[in-house]
């Protein structure tokens, strides 16, 4: 077995190596491969399809969070890896050698699986409403060795308006000590830096000059050490961030035609989808479009169509040629166009949202929301407002950190459809081109060039 190391650099495309990436530039001169998006490009469904090489039909993750049917709920960034409905790449490489073991550092679906060390984000919520950073180790002794040598994952700036290279470089950082102390036959690391400055200013590279420079000094640094281990690296990403100017409320439309239904609470408005005929879970450029009363199929797809901003709609009969064709798919998919993408709202009077809406709260909402990467511009002095907040919080006070704005026009840079180029798209790059059949890889695909450098 050769020695292998993944690093999912996310966001990265062949049009942001350039002048603001000098390590990158010249350590990918080999070459680059694009791969062939999966739909939709969003990041637990691309990990899913690298991760088995199989279709979201196949796999099951169809999405970063769907419709539980059976309770009723929409649950997004679930950490089972029990989910995921296909062998993984660690799977099949223990089969084909038991003594092969392996690291996974932030990939997502990190908790429960068969892999030999495993470290993921997991906040601990006490009774008293606190969210303390935390994570999620496999074996369980790693949780505090790592954050004794490492000091504390910094979760704040991991997602949310304070998102910085920190969360990225302790991550780099604890992928070198996993492979000083326990040696993995593969590593997958997750170094999501760019994906928060990209969803905020689209992929301006004079807007996200710093930021690409950033994650440039981690790659030097990281992939340095590996080379000078005698480990083979891989760099990948999962999907293009194209910029975007439209966002489109599906929900809101639904509502206004009686087919979405709402509960209120204390005075808020709750999303109540076991009552509703028709529903929207959005996720990025993708909606799953779940419709309880099979009669209303056809006036939701016809309602969907005519918004501006959908690109297509996927019924059964055309689910299947994407590889969506699954239980938890909804009954109808909305992709966006490529400058349009879907929100989760539905409330039709901002008074009425929810409380959770104005925070970053990534488990309440009913849909993935990159306005919490934002603070409310309508606040003054938002760090005092924030200042004061912590202070209630160390007081033992309630308090809600409600500093996120309800403006989705703020956002200016989404992914989950395919991109209009494949310099705009995913990439691969490797040293080890012999391995390459061309310059261009199926998603699926990955699975098994991950194999072929171990093996």
């Amino acid at each position: 077995m050769q020695k292998t190391v993944v690093l999912n650099i996310v966001g990265l495309t062949p049009s942001l190596i350039g002048e603001h990436t000098p390590f990158l530039s010249s350590w990918s001169s080999t070459g680059i491969a694009s791969v062939q998006p999966v739909l939709p490009a969003v990041t637990c469904t691309v990990q899913a399809t690298y991760l088995t090489g199989k279709q979201p039909s196949e796999h099951g993750i169809v999405a970063n969070g769907w419709y539980f049917r059976d309770e009723c709920e929409i649950k997004f960034w679930r950490q089972s890896n029990k989910l995921v409905q296909a062998p993984k790449v660690w799977e099949i490489a223990k089969e084909l050698d038991p003594n092969f073991t392996c690291a996974n550092l932030f990939w997502w679906y990190n908790m429960y699986s068969s892999v030999n060390y495993a470290v993921t984000p997991r906040p601990m919520y006490p009774a008293d409403g606190r969210k303390i950073p935390d994570i999620y180790t496999q074996p369980g002794k790693l949780r505090s060795q790592l954050q004794d040598d490492l000091g504390q994952f910094p979760l704040f700036n991991f997602w949310g308006p304070n998102t910085s290279i920190r969360s990225t470089q302790w991550i780099a950082e604890s992928a070198k000590w996993v492979e000083e102390h326990h040696n993995p036959t593969l590593s997958l690391v997750y170094l999501p830096h760019l994906d928060y400055c990209l969803q905020k200013y689209g992929p301006d590279t004079n807007k996200v000059a710093q930021d690409l420079q950033e994650i440039d000094a981690v790659c030097s640094d990281l992939i340095q050490y590996y080379e000078n281990r005698g480990v083979q690296v891989i760099v990948l990403s999962e999907y293009g961030i194209t910029p975007v100017s439209q966002p489109v409320h599906l929900n809101r439309m639904l509502r206004e035609h009686g087919l979405l239904k709402v509960r209120e609470e204390l005075g808020r408005e709750l999303l109540d989808p076991g009552a509703s005929k028709a529903f929207a879970v959005a996720d990025h450029q993708i909606a799953h479009v779940y419709v309880n009363d099979p009669f209303y199929i056809p006036k939701v797809r016809s309602l969907l169509e005519e918004i501006e901003g959908v690109a297509y709609v996927l019924d059964d009969v055309e689910k299947p040629a994407y590889g969506l064709d699954h239980g938890r798919s909804g009954e109808l998919i909305a992709v966006s166009q490529p400058d349009s993408w879907f929100t989760y709202y539905y409330w039709l009077d901002d008074k009425n949202a929810p409380d959770f809406a104005r925070t970053v709260d990534i488990h309440r909402k009913p849909g993935y929301d990159p306005v919490e990467l934002f603070l409310d511009p309508q606040i003054k002095l938002p760090q005092v407002k924030i200042g004061l907040k912590l202070l209630k919080k160390k007081l033992g006070f309630r308090y809600l950190m409600d500093v996120i704005p309800l403006d989705a026009d703020l956002v200016r840079g989404s992914h989950g459809c395919i991109p209009p180029s494949p310099t705009e798209g995913p990439l691969l790059i490797t040293k080890q081109t012999h391995l390459l059949d061309s310059s261009s890889i199926k998603a699926n695909d990955v699975c098994s060039l991950i194999l072929r450098h171990l093996f």
